[in-house]
């Protein structure tokens, strides 16, 4: 199983603000609502929650992994 994956077993499906920030190490609340807002992490947006597939944080983390290595 993918270490990140493992990492967030303990988390639902479907997160909310306050999850995702723990998620990503504490990260400040307004830091949360721009990654959400600039579509950087996937969400819907349901009247004014944001509601996160953990799925969808998990992308992201591999994607930022993924964008800093350098081949060749």
């Amino acid at each position: 199983m993918n270490a990140k994956v493992a990492m967030f077993e303990k988390y639902p499906d479907v997160v909310e603000v306050d999850q995702l920030r723990e998620m990503l190490g504490g990260i400040s609340r307004k830091l949360a609502y721009k990654l959400l807002s600039e579509k950087e992490i996937h969400s819907v947006r349901i009247g004014r929650t944001y509601k996160i597939p953990k799925a969808c944080v998990i992308e992201y983390l591999l994607c930022e992994e993924m964008c800093h290595i350098k081949i060749g």
